[in-house]
């Protein structure tokens, strides 16, 4: 199997889309983070709290959403310590279902490039059907030479 390579900074150009990934989230996925998050908010598995306190249904917990999100970047980045800054606004809670859960839907586009720092910064579109969920989502990814490391 062939070594990953890290993505060529010359190589990219502004509007360029250099990852897509869709996530089926479930009941069961929500419960697993909560599990590993320590976040046991019952919004995220009691629909009756959840529509208790005016929301439409249980809800995914927001820094699953915004993992997921990021994931396509540091898959295509190879190397996780090359995202220098991430940043996203939230927009729309992701309602999971109970029967049919929720996909998000992610694309990773170029947004900017800095070739004197050679970053670029990587602009995310993430959806739940129609509706955007994350809003100024952007991730940087530090492209150049990195001494060997």
């Amino acid at each position: 199997m062939a070594a990953l390579q890290t993505p060529e900074f010359a190589s990219l150009a502004v509007g360029d889309v250099v990852a897509e990934q869709s996530f089926a989230l479930t009941r069961d996925t929500l419960v697993r983070y909560a599990g590993a998050s320590g976040d046991f908010n019952p919004i995220h598995y009691r629909d009756d709290v959840a529509k208790a306190v005016g929301l439409p249904g249980v809800l995914a917990h927001g820094m699953l959403t915004m993992g997921f999100a990021v994931q396509p970047v540091v898959d295509w980045a190879v190397d996780p310590g090359r995202v220098v800054d991430y940043q996203v606004r939230f927009t729309r809670p992701v309602v999971v279902d109970p029967e049919l859960g929720a996909v998000v839907q992610v694309v990773a586009k170029v947004g900017q490039l800095d070739a004197e720092a050679a970053v670029a910064r990587i602009d995310l579109t993430v959806k739940v059907g129609e509706e955007t969920v994350l809003g100024k989502a952007q991730v940087r990814v530090e492209l150049g030479d990195r001494g060997g490391r």
